[in-house]
């Protein structure tokens, strides 16, 4: 179950607070919530039955009797509604569907190229869509919420990309508007780092309330979770790392005038780039992955100066924020222990030791998965807020 980050609940909490003290999946009755919430019974049991009558929670059996007829429980009903998860990669989509819950019911991937644009892109993600909601025995008008993360910078806010280097065509295309055409539902959209991050914390790491997580493929970025809560920044750009300029390190095989920003040296790209110069072939970093783990030598050599490159960068981010910690993810950091070596010797060595006492430097566990589940619970987090429950159950 994905927790909201909550402030205080208010002095008079209504149906949407109540709603979040049952979104841990625990049954309760309606004294312990009275007890819960300091309300009276009698305003307790109304807001419970306007949840009832809205499905978003359930009967869920009778707690143990101290004397008379034993007491009713309610309990969350992650089925109350549906949604649509979508990772647009560079070159794959992953598309699926979630419960309340932030659980993935069902999902595929897919070969496509995001340089095709927006329209024809998000057009066969539609389509993919609706037959997933066929062979799941979904029904459209289940459908509470679109979640969606794109390879490169998004004005979160609008959901528009902007300026993103890879995505030719998509610069402040309306993708929420032009999604809302086939599904009139809210829809979401952010850089698939901000989901990863979601998706990675959510599955691997959720009492950690301070983490960093690292992709590193064709390009370099990071979603940053601070206080439990994703940090998007003021207009949606925060963890831009990959534009952010290396430091000059004697430990670096580039000469001091070498001034490259981190994805220049240290992605996907820039490793086969690096290789291609010395005599190999990789055409990217799948191939950068392969040579890897084949044991070639001078790809292991290469991957771990990313790794070196990356850590430089990190070394400051930890010193800055103060994680506990740091998830590398992405094609690159599936090659193995070389990728972490490097960033793990840099930032150790670099950053404070307050700062490293306790920090921990891993790779990502979440899988395949990892950005739908971001996107779901990107999309949970805004229809199941207290404010949009209480107007759900307005309409009931």
């Amino acid at each position: 179950m994905v927790e909201l980050g909550r402030t205080a609940a208010p002095a008079n909490p209504g149906a949407g607070e109540i709603f979040q003290i049952l979104r841990d999946g625990q049954g309760r009755t309606k004294a312990e919530l009275a007890t819960l919430t300091g309300l009276a019974r009698s305003t307790v049991s109304s807001r419970v039955d306007v949840l009832l009558n809205a499905g978003l929670v359930l009967p869920a059996g009778e707690a143990a009797s101290t004397g008379g007829r034993p007491p009713a429980r309610v309990a969350f009903n992650p089925l109350a509604g549906i949604v649509l998860a979508v990772d647009l990669g560079a070159t794959h989509a992953t598309i699926a569907l979630a419960d309340l819950a932030g659980r993935i019911l069902t999902s595929r991937t897919r070969p496509l190229d995001i340089a095709d644009g927006p329209e024809p892109v998000l057009d066969s993600m539609l389509a993919e869509a609706q037959a997933l909601l066929v062979e799941s025995a979904f029904e459209v008008h289940q459908l509470v919420g679109v979640g969606i993360g794109v390879p490169g910078p998004v004005e979160h806010s609008t959901g528009r990309p902007t300026n993103p280097p890879i995505m030719p065509g998509w610069d402040r295309f309306d993708v929420p508007g032009y999604v809302q055409q086939t599904l009139p539902v809210p829809v979401l959209v952010d850089n698939d780092v901000n989901i990863l991050a979601l998706g990675e914390h959510a599955v691997s790491w959720p009492g950690v309330e301070d983490l960093v997580f690292v992709k590193v493929a064709t390009g370099i970025g990071a979603g940053i979770i601070s206080g439990g809560t994703l940090q998007r920044g003021a207009q949606g750009s925060a963890g831009d790392m990959g534009h952010v300029q290396v430091p000059y390190s004697h430990d670096s095989p580039r000469p001091p005038e070498d001034e490259r920003d981190l994805e220049a040296v240290a992605s996907g790209t820039a490793i086969a780039a690096a290789l291609r110069a010395q005599g190999l072939d990789p055409a990217g970093s799948s191939d950068v992955v392969g040579l890897v783990r084949a044991g070639n030598p001078l790809a292991i050599a290469a991957t771990r100066q990313a790794g070196r490159e990356v850590g430089e960068v990190l070394s400051t981010v930890v010193n800055m924020l103060n994680p506990s910690i740091i998830v590398i993810g992405g094609s690159i950091a599936r090659a193995g222990e070389h990728l972490l070596a490097g960033v793990r010797e840099v930032v150790y060595r670099r950053s404070i030791p307050l700062a490293t006492q306790h920090l921990g430097i891993v790779q990502s566990q979440a899988g395949e998965t990892a950005g739908v589940l971001g996107a779901a619970i990107m999309v949970t987090q805004v229809v199941l807020s207290p404010s949009n429950v209480d107007a759900l159950a307005s309409r009931v």
